[in-house]
C-alpha cells in the first residue's frame, strides 16, 4: 500500500487546504498523473500520484485542512487495469451499493444526500459502472439543482449561556418570514487567510498614509493606438496599459529609493533592483505574482511575463516563487469599475500604486474646457520611512512620465 503524504512545498509552508480530488476512491491513477489539488498560504499546487494504482482510500476530503507529512490517500500499486476486474481492487467495506446495477463511491453518497438526489437520477462513469462524486457534480450543475433549506448544525452555533427572565429585545410574530434564510458555512480558504493576516499586518505594524493624483491618459491612449499593430506583430503581444506603468514606476523608485526600501529593525534596506509585483484576478482571488528585475525589462518583456502570469492565475498554477517577494505593488482596481480607492501596502513593502477607472472628465488647459480621458491614480505608503514630499513627488513623477510618454522607449 502507497501513502500518499502532503510533501514540502515550500520553506515556511506548514499546512494546506485540500481543494479538490482529481480521483475518487476506486480510480486508477497513472504514475506522475494529478491526484490533488491543494492550496497554500501562498498558492494553490497539484500533488501527483508517486506510483500507478487504485485509489484506495481518501483521509483528508475537499475543504479540509492538513499538515506536511500528513497521509491524505492510500493507493493500491498495480498496472492500468482491466475495466472488467477494476471491481475487485476495491475493498467492498469502502464502496456503497445503491441497487442491483450502481456502485456508489463514499464521496457521491454524500453529495447524493446533501441534494437529496438519488443514484439512478445520475449516469456512472467511473470504472466498472461506479458512481463517481464528479458524475453527481455534473448532474447538479447541468440541471441547476440547488440546495433545499439547511440549517446550521449545532455545533456550529455559538454556545451562550442561558438567561433566565430576560426580557427580549426585540418584538416577535408567529408570521412566516419569506425568503430563503438558509446559511452556508465553509472554512476560509489558505490564502484568504494569508491575504487577511498580513493586511491586518500592515494596518497594525506600518504608519499608512495615502495621497493621490490624477492623470490625463490621452497621449499613452492615442500611442498605444498609433503602435498597437506594430508592436504586436514585431513582438507577438499586446501593447497594454500596465507596461506603461511598470515603466513610470520603475523611473519613480529609481528618484525616490525609500519608495522600493523596507523596514529591518533598525535598518533601512535600500534595493537596487525592482520587483514589481502585479496584482492579479486569479482563480481563487487576487494574487500578485512578481515581475523580477522589471528595471531591465522591455515593453514586450513586460506584458509577455504579466500574460504568462496572468494565464497561471486563472488556472491556480502560480508557484509560491513567483509569488514570494516584491519590492513595491501596482494595484489595478480601475479594471472592475473602482474610480477612487486606498490600497493597503503589502508588508514588508513601503508603498502600493492603485489605479482605478479612466473616465472622460473636463478639465481646463490652455485656459479653455476640455473633455479628456482621465484616470486617478493613488500611492499607499509607510510614513516611517517615506516622507509626504517624497510620496506626492513619486507620483508627480508618474503623471508625468504618462502624459508625456515619448521618453519611454518603445521597442516597434
Amino acid at each position: 500500500m502507497i501513502e500518499i503524504k502532503v510533501p514540502e512545498l515550500g520553506e515556511s509552508i506548514q499546512e494546506v487546504q485540500i481543494l479538490q480530488w482529481l480521483k475518487a476512491e476506486g480510480d486508477y491513477v497513472a504514475r506522475d498523473e494529478d491526484l490533488v489539488e491543494v492550496e497554500t498560504e501562498k498558492a494553490s499546487q497539484v500533488i501527483p500520484a508517486p506510483e500507478g494504482g487504485i485509489v484506495q482510500s481518501i483521509s483528508a476530503q475537499d475543504g479540509q485542512f492538513a499538515k506536511v507529512g500528513d497521509v491524505i490517500a492510500k493507493l493500491e500499486k498495480s498496472e492500468q487495469p482491466d475495466l472488467a476486474k477494476t471491481g475487485s481492487a476495491v475493498n467492498p467495506a469502502e464502496t456503497v451499493q445503491a441497487n442491483g446495477s450502481i456502485l456508489v463511491m463514499p464521496a457521491a453518497e454524500r453529495v447524493l444526500a446533501e441534494y437529496e438526489l438519488s443514484a439512478e437520477q445520475v449516469t456512472a462513469t467511473g470504472p466498472s459502472g461506479r458512481l463517481l462524486k464528479e458524475d453527481v457534480l455534473a448532474y447538479i450543475k447541468e440541471n441547476g439543482i440547488e440546495k433545499g433549506n439547511q440549517t446550521v448544525p449545532p455545533k456550529s452555533r455559538s454556545k451562550s449561556p442561558t438567561v433566565q427572565n430576560e426580557t427580549p429585545k426585540v418584538a416577535t410574530t408567529n408570521r412566516p418570514i419569506p425568503g430563503d434564510r438558509s446559511e452556508e458555512v465553509k472554512p476560509m480558504s489558505m490564502i484568504r487567510r494569508t491575504i487577511a493576516g498580513r493586511l491586518v499586518e500592515a494596518q497594525q505594524t506600518a504608519a499608512l498614509l495615502t495621497t493621490f493624483n490624477e492623470i490625463n491618459m490621452e497621449p499613452v491612449m492615442s500611442l498605444r493606438k498609433k503602435y498597437k499593430e506594430a508592436f504586436l506583430e514585431k513582438h507577438g503581444v499586446k501593447l497594454g496599459f500596465m507596461s506603461f506603468f511598470a515603466k513610470a514606476v520603475v523611473e519613480a523608485l529609481s528618484r525616490f529609493p525609500a519608495i522600493n526600501a523596507e523596514i529591518r529593525g533598525n535598518d533601512i534596506v535600500y534595493r537596487q533592483y525592482k520587483d514589481i509585483g502585479i496584482a492579479i484576478g486569479g482563480g481563487k482571488g487576487l494574487v500578485v505574482p512578481v515581475l523580477r528585475n522589471c528595471e531591465g525589462l522591455s515593453f514586450a518583456q513586460i506584458e509577455t511575463e504579466i500574460g504568462v502570469l496572468g494565464q497561471k492565475a486563472q488556472g491556480n498554477k502560480l508557484t509560491p516563487a513567483e509569488l514570494e517577494g516584491g519590492t513595491f505593488t501596482i494595484s489595478n482596481g480601475g479594471v472592475y469599475g473602482s474610480l477612487l480607492s486606498t490600497p493597503i501596502v503589502n508588508p514588508p513593502q513601503s508603498g502600493i500604486l492603485g489605479l482605478h477607472s479612466i473616465q472622460e472628465r473636463p478639465i481646463a488647459e490652455n485656459g479653455q474646457v476640455v473633455i479628456k480621458p482621465m484616470m486617478y491614480v493613488a500611492l499607499t505608503y509607510d510614513h516611517r520611512i517615506v516622507d509626504g514630499r517624497e510620496a506626492v513627488l513619486f507620483l508627480k513623477t508618474i503623471k508625468e512620465v504618462l502624459e508625456e510618454p515619448a521618453r519611454l522607449f518603445l521597442e516597434v
